[in-house]
């Protein structure tokens, strides 16, 4: 038993080291980009698309659209989806 509890404190101390060391590189990084943002040039806005009219409701079942879309495009952030595969499923959403 005592075998087993030190390597278990082992693994505890190992991992939570690992958990500090790459937060720590993590927090570092973010100092650099920060530092380099302002010298770099804003991007472009390469889609601009109007607001919707404050009169103009949308329906439930356009709402039910948008909520698909932005779930899709979450899925395709993290690398979930291709870019081929988020077309096509875009592309059903908006032909229903």
């Amino acid at each position: 038993m005592p075998g087993l509890l030190r390597g278990v404190a082992r693994t505890a101390v190992v991992a939570g080291t690992a958990t500090a060391v790459s937060n720590r590189v993590s927090r570092r990084q973010q100092g650099r980009w920060a530092q380099q943002a302002p010298s770099r040039p804003a991007a472009p806005s390469l889609v601009a698309t109007p607001p919707l009219p404050p009169s103009a409701p949308l329906t439930d079942d356009m709402n039910d659209k948008i909520d698909q879309l932005k779930r899709l495009g979450e899925l395709k952030a993290q690398g979930v989806l291709t870019e081929a595969e988020f077309a096509d499923q875009k592309r059903r959403i908006l032909s229903d």
